[in-house]
């Protein structure tokens, strides 16, 4: 079974919790803290693997997460790193972030790409002793790993794409100009994948060549099977645009031509600026007014067209060689760049809302503000100036009292609650 699009949620790992821990030695009664650093979270890692050419893997396997970073311990002892979770997909898989479309990899070529990063370990007590704080009986706790919605979509990485519609020979000529072998057969839709051939001129020159399903009017809009294999076109350098010149199916070769680059433009317009050469196929069991009128309406388009018999190899090798020469001067197969994730300002990553509840009680809603609260010790009077702090200067306690909170109303962010004091 054949997949090339998927949708699927990798979680990085996160960070382990620093340690609170103090020195406990014979005959040393205060030796300082000595608390740990937590470990890193795994990263995602996608990686490319030639031996698969489909994403049905991602059809029954929606959810991949990293491992998390193990918690610091005594003696200053750091957490283990988390394992980074190594995904295979094939080659030509592009990564976009669902929501927002950006592309975070395109696995183009067989490096490892960091599709999410696992949060960093929090610090250990160690890192928060002053001479004026010598015990300090808190720590930070780990960042949490990134959490993303990807889509995967499979553009095969081609130099030529062969386009037209449904049974005018694309597969004939694919297996005829290289070693692949699509099924043929006298009826439509008998590709039901691409199919990728090496196409060889020479002892040292070779491209690719795609055979897209055939396209029908109306496949960029969802109709037949050509929608799902546009996006496979996208890549290609060069498309060799196959007609059935001599209409046996009792279609007219001109019509169809303008149909498809009609539905090539309206699924990508840069499809329609992509160069082409069209292979005027079946020109065995055309007449040859059939063939002058067709070849003559393509030339004034502008397109250099070849008449060919894919089945008989007839005009073949000329195609071949012209697709070469032209290969020749165009630029590489088109790659897509890694866009950098837009950092939210720190005013706006340390967002909160406040509001007044029923019972008179001011409720903070700062999700930031839980692993924060995780690694205060509220039974510690320096742990707790550190929690104050923190409020202050990220504006909390400057709204509420802004919003007329008086010394002794009652505070709540989660399930803690405390008096307020000026």
């Amino acid at each position: 079974m054949f997949a090339d699009v998927a949708v699927i949620n990798v979680k990085a790992g996160d960070g382990g919790a620093g340690s609170v821990s103090f020195r406990r030695e014979k005959y040393i009664a205060s030796g300082g803290p000595d608390g740990g650093d937590g470990g890193n979270g795994g990263n995602v890692v996608f990686l490319v693997d030639t031996n698969i050419s489909s994403l049905i893997n991602f059809k029954y396997r929606k959810k991949y997460e990293a491992d998390n970073g193990m918690p610091g311990s005594a003696k200053k002892c750091s957490g283990k790193n988390g394992e980074d979770l190594v995904i295979k997909v094939p080659l030509g898989t592009l990564v976009t972030e669902l929501q927002t479309g950006r592309v975070v990899a395109d696995m183009s070529d067989y490096e490892p790409k960091i599709v999410a990063r696992g949060g960093k370990g929090g610090w250990g007590n160690v890192h928060f002793a002053t001479p004026t704080r010598q015990a300090p009986r808190f720590a930070k706790q780990g960042m949490p790993g990134e959490n993303l919605e990807l889509k995967l979509e499979l553009k095969l990485l081609a130099d030529v794409g062969l386009v037209g519609f449904p049974n005018v020979g694309k597969s004939t000529l694919i297996s005829v100009c290289s070693e692949a072998r699509p099924k043929i057969a006298n009826y439509h839709f008998t590709t039901l994948t691409p199919t990728l051939g090496v196409v060889k001129i020479g002892e040292e020159s070779s491209f690719v060549m795609a055979d897209i399903p055939g396209l029908i009017e109306g496949a960029s809009d969802g109709a037949g099977l050509g929608h799902e294999f546009l996006r496979h076109v996208e890549r290609c350098r060069l498309i060799v645009h196959v007609v059935d010149v001599s209409g046996s199916e009792g279609r007219d070769p001109k019509d169809d031509f303008e149909k498809i680059n009609a539905e090539l433009e309206r699924f990508n317009p840069e499809l329609a600026k992509r160069p082409q050469i069209v292979a005027a196929n079946k020109s065995d069991i055309a007449d040859e007014t059939q063939i002058e009128e067709f070849k003559k309406y393509i030339k004034e388009k502008g397109y250099e067209v070849f008449d060919i018999s894919a089945a008989s190899s007839v005009g073949v090798t000329k195609l071949i060689n012209k697709v070469a020469e032209e290969l020749s001067k165009l630029p590489p197969v088109k790659r897509y760049e890694a866009e950098p994730k837009i950092e939210e300002l720190d005013v706006k990553a340390k967002s909160f809302e406040i509001s007044i509840a029923e019972d008179g009680v001011y409720e903070i809603d700062a999700p930031w503000l839980e692993r924060i609260l995780a690694g205060v010790n509220m039974e510690d009077y320096e742990s707790l100036q550190y929690f104050q702090r923190t409020l202050r200067n990220c504006g909390i306690i400057d709204k509420l009292e802004e919003m007329g909170i008086k010394e002794g109303d009652t505070v709540r962010i989660f399930d803690f609650e405390f008096d307020f004091v000026f």
